[in-house]
């Protein structure tokens, strides 16, 4: 069965098709995007029809940051699974990696596991909320799928637009948590502060990405901290996805601001399910006050999978090659851009990297942009997360491809008619309901 057949059987059995938004195949190129990979190595994926591509998108939503089937994680996983990888015991690889976190995070002296990015978050709410007794949080970016953060749209259902995805349904999340999620934005001190005047004997926690696609600007998370210290709230940077990619832990160890709370997923065990928080032990303890208990977060792949990959990242400088290869695409992108005389503006970090199209129908530009990508032998879009598995060789064929490519939008754009080269609809944006 081909990736569309299986992916058009799977909206029948699985609501919304996939269980991740962020692999939706409407959001790349719907009716033609692979959907489903039959392996994956390094950086090459082969679909269920054989074909083969190099991964010049997100690199499994930039869990993946050694690359596909990194062979030391995978030695390390394949030792636990021998081992055994439940028990009625715990495993120890559990402690070994607390004193791995807080020792690349000094300021931080206990930590919880869970096993996925959005439970991570939910639990540091929790733990801030059990600390300080109160109810409120503020927020600026994306957290997640949980109640605590989707509140933000009870009652104003546009709330949520401006961090990162738009549309973000609250349906099924108690009326009662109205209120209890206020959101604010990167680099606006001002509107944190008209939170903290307002809400400051009830807020519980400040959640936010230290950096993502913007930098601070100066005093901005001085600001943040300063705000929280004054409250009384506990805060939380959010690493699922900064974490790793800028130096081995934390992006905000690169910023000389200290949270009480900061959350890892994704990288932290290149692509195996595992996440943590991390934090002050005054905070932490709090954990011990409410419940928080689940059988899985007690398995021993995870913390196997991310101990090997800590190893790696500082062994190899893993964060360097980010940066290079990140770099080297962004860089590329803009030089592409001004030969073919298409607008193209880059953004985010180079380990972060993404572009739009200055033009009205960039949506359309950027799904025929992936269309033919695809063509060419590579899973693209208009963002990139680079592994260490990428290296110079693939960036130079793939930008070869972007050099031939953009010409054609650029022509298309002029022309008006882009939407007449896609062979299918355009791509979506944001959450909907699939047919």
């Amino acid at each position: 069965m081909t990736g569309q057949a299986l992916y058009r059987r799977a909206k029948q059995l699985i609501p919304g098709g996939t269980q991740l938004l962020s692999k939706r195949p409407e959001l790349f190129l719907p009716e033609r995007w692979p959907a489903y990979a039959a392996r994956a190595r390094g950086v090459e994926v082969v679909d269920l029809d054989g074909r083969t591509y190099v991964d010049m998108s997100t690199m499994g939503v930039g869990a993946c940051i050694l690359g596909y089937g990194d062979p030391d994680v995978d030695a390390a996983v394949k030792d636990a699974v021998d081992r055994g990888v439940m028990c009625t015991l715990n495993a120890p690889e559990e402690v070994e990696l607390a004193e791995v976190l807080c020792a690349l995070h000094p300021w931080a002296q206990m930590v919880r596991y869970v096993r996925s990015g959005g439970e991570a978050l939910s639990a540091a709410v929790r733990i801030a909320r059990a600390h300080t007794r109160r109810d409120r949080v503020a927020f600026c970016g994306y957290h997640g799928w949980t109640d605590w953060y989707l509140a933000a749209n009870l009652g104003e259902s546009d709330a949520l637009d401006g961090h990162l995805l738009p549309g973000l349904a609250p349906a099924g999340v108690p009326r009662g948590l109205a209120g209890t999620a206020l959101p604010f934005h990167y680099n606006r001190i001002e509107e944190l502060e008209a939170i903290v005047e307002e809400h400051r004997h009830e807020l519980a926690a400040i959640v936010m990405e230290p950096c993502r696609g913007e930098a601070p600007a100066p005093g901005f998370l001085e600001g943040v901290r300063s705000l929280a210290s004054e409250s009384g709230a506990v805060l939380v940077f959010d690493e699922v996805t900064t974490g790793f990619r800028v130096t081995t832990g934390g992006i905000h160890l690169t910023l000389g601001i200290e949270p009480d709370l900061a959350v890892f997923a994704k990288a932290l065990a290149n692509g195996y399910p595992m996440a943590a928080v991390i934090g002050r032990e005054d905070v932490m303890q709090a954990a011990q006050s409410t419940f928080m208990s689940s059988t899985n977060w007690t398995e021993r792949v995870g913390p196997a999978a991310a101990l090997a990959t800590i190893a790696k990242h500082r062994r190899e400088g893993v964060a360097a090659r980010l940066a290079e290869i990140g770099g080297l695409v962004s860089d590329g992108w803009r030089r592409a851009g001004d030969r073919s005389g298409l607008e193209v503006r880059t953004h985010g970090l180079p380990s972060l990297a993404h572009f739009d199209i200055g033009h009205d129908d960039e949506v359309v530009l950027t799904t025929l942009f992936t269309q033919l990508m695809l063509e060419r032998g590579f899973l693209a879009s208009n963002q990139f997360k680079p592994s260490f598995a990428h290296r110079p060789e693939h960036v130079g064929r793939y930008l070869e491809a972007v050099e031939e490519v953009f010409p054609i939008l650029a022509d298309a754009a002029e022309r008006g008619d882009a939407a007449s080269m896609l062979d299918g609809p355009p791509a979506q944006r944001g959450f909907y309901r699939l047919a």
